[in-house]
């Protein structure tokens, strides 16, 4: 037929999925001009095709296809700018989104490196900035699941997908550590990464002088380790300065193999009494 294409060839000249554009006759946005009663082909007019190319022009910019059909039903100069306006705000709201999402990965990985260069069971003095955490204040023993005190966690602060790997922690009070009382934790926390957002005020990790140490296990054997640094504050004539902070950086979230699991324990401590 003079003048028409079929789909094939449209899809050919376009560089576009035949099955595209037999959605789009599907929903209305682009309908052939002519259908081959017999045979169902369709066939294109040359008139189409600069409707096509404002289709994929807008495709192009992400712009969803019921805002390109809302288009069409007013097409105008005002509604265009009205368009792409919208789609500037949402192109703008995207990048937002990957910029967190690369912030996160850029801390993740930051994460896994320091605890894969961590020396384990060295006894460290640092100075640790301050931190903002979700705190769920509840007894838990060395033997019990954290799955329940994290869901608590979750829901009390409304945090949703900031949950994430490394970020979850176990504090033993200040009285306990004093009294050397390692085996019962005083609460369970979630250290935010920037960007993180949640519900209510965020508990606060103070900023200070911590005495840490790193070990390849899991809270369930950290008793010892909380010995030793206990040991290691009395023996440099330091005062226990807060509550403990402990992270499992590595565990079986992210590897079946024991071995490779990475668990750190910060003690605040005053090195010199006021």
């Amino acid at each position: 037929m003079k003048d028409l294409f079929s789909i094939g060839q449209v899809a050919k000249l376009f560089r576009i999925n035949i099955r595209t554009l037999r959605y789009y006759d599907q929903i209305g946005l682009l309908q052939p001009s002519e259908v081959d009663k017999r045979t169902g082909y369709r066939y294109y007019s040359t008139q189409q095709f600069e409707r096509l190319n404002t289709i994929l022009y807008l495709r192009a910019l992400d712009t969803p296809l019921k805002n390109i059909m809302r288009f069409f039903e007013h097409k105008s100069t005002d509604r265009m700018m009205e368009l792409l306006r919208e789609q500037e705000e949402a192109t703008g709201e995207k990048i937002r989104q990957m910029e967190r999402v690369r912030r996160k990965l850029e801390q993740r990985i930051s994460t896994l490196e320091y605890a894969a260069s961590s020396i384990l069971e060295e006894i460290r003095e640092v100075y640790l900035p301050e931190r903002k955490a979700a705190l769920l204040r509840k007894e838990i023993t060395a033997d019990d699941d954290l799955e329940h005190p994290i869901r608590e966690l979750e829901q009390q602060n409304s945090l949703g997908p900031i949950i994430f790997l490394g970020k979850v922690g176990l504090t033993v009070s200040q009285d306990n550590l004093l009294r050397r009382k390692f085996d019962v934790f005083s609460g369970i926390f979630l250290i935010f990464e920037e960007g993180d957002e949640a519900e209510g005020s965020a508990d606060i990790l103070p900023q200070g002088d911590y005495v840490t140490v790193a070990f390849s296990d899991t809270h369930k054997k950290s008793a010892f380790y909380y010995e030793k640094l206990a040991d290691y504050i009395d023996a440099k004539g330091y005062w226990i300065a807060g509550d403990s902070v402990e992270i499992t950086i590595i565990d079986s979230g992210l590897t079946g193999d024991i071995s490779q699991f990475v668990t750190e324990i910060q003690i605040p401590v005053r090195k010199n009494m006021p």
